[in-house]
């Protein structure tokens, strides 16, 4: 089970291991509204951000359109398109502005996409290197928002706002997910299958962030300093940037595995994550408003 789950998390949406080539039902109503526990069956769920404009309401990037979802668990199409936004992080200081990659609905490669009008539509900013890219992963420096990360082949670096990109070089072995530092545009964290670790100049070596040597799902980095990873055998740890002394913050999901993560920038206590159950192949949006202690899914209906 375990090796399946880290399979899906290294690879997650790369044309959809779990749901490649299904089609989605689409089964909203006339508003395009559904709900997070319809579209866990329809799609794939690749980044989640709270909205900077209405704290209540979530940012969920899919393998078919950008959404929104409420805390009753509705979700709402947002974006003018049906494509995969494989790649997703917004803007730690711009509350309408986000970034994304991935696929057109018609195939292909997206390449480095922005939006300013809160992902309704979205514009081409660049091909990145080898491109046009697909981004997998990808984060912007809260230290610099002008500096960017994204792997596509390669580590890749933007220092423009993603304008324009450089080669890096490889990332780290058996790489998950990847997070920018808040306290220097050189700092990297990487979660892999070998654990978490970081980069101090930029990716091009990296070191051990946590002594524990297992399989890493997620790391976040908010603009405060604060860092977030989910370790499987031990839960969602935390720590601030400047001490990256440890504690575990849960152990209650159980059988899932943490993929995506968010923090309401206004207040630390509200967290949502998006994670991944290899026994159902099913996701789920879960929300904690306790700091992490404790967590209820977001699903539009009976948990």
């Amino acid at each position: 089970m375990i090796n399946h789950a880290f399979a899906y998390a290294a690879l997650c949406g790369a044309v959809g291991i779990l749901l490649a080539g299904a089609p989605v039902r689409h089964a909203n109503g006339a508003d395009g509204a559904t709900t997070v526990s319809s579209l866990a069956k329809e799609t794939h769920f690749h980044g989640i951000a709270v909205d900077q404009r209405d704290r209540s309401r979530l940012y969920l990037a899919t393998h078919h359109g950008f959404y929104a979802v409420t805390p009753d668990g509705t979700a709402v199409l947002i974006s003018e398109t049906r494509d995969d936004f494989m790649g997703f992080t917004a803007h730690p200081s711009d509350p309408a502005k986000l970034f994304a990659s991935g696929h057109p609905h018609s195939g292909g490669n997206l390449g480095f996409l922005a939006s300013t009008d809160g992902g309704k539509s979205w514009i081409k900013l660049s091909d990145g290197v080898g491109g046009p890219v697909d981004f997998h992963q990808m984060d912007i420096s809260k230290a610099d928002p002008m500096v960017i990360y994204g792997i596509y082949r390669v580590l890749q670096r933007s220092d423009d706002g993603g304008r324009s990109w450089k080669r890096v070089g490889p990332p780290p072995d058996g790489l998950i997910d990847v997070a920018a530092s808040s306290l220097n545009a050189d700092t990297l964290y990487a979660a892999t299958q070998h654990g978490l670790v970081r980069s101090a100049d930029g990716g091009k070596s990296w070191d051990i962030a946590h002594t524990l040597r297992r399989p890493a799902t997620m790391v976040h980095v908010t603009p405060a300093g604060d860092i977030y990873a989910f370790i499987v055998g031990t839960g969602l740890v935390h720590a601030t940037e400047r001490e990256l002394q440890w504690r575990v913050l849960s152990q209650g999901f159980r059988d899932e595995y943490v993929l995506h993560f968010t923090i309401d920038p206004t207040d630390r206590r509200q967290l949502y994550a998006i994670a991944f159950n290899p026994g159902t192949k099913l996701q789920t949006v879960r929300a904690s408003h306790d700091g992490g202690a404790t967590w209820r899914r977001l699903q539009g209906d009976r948990p």
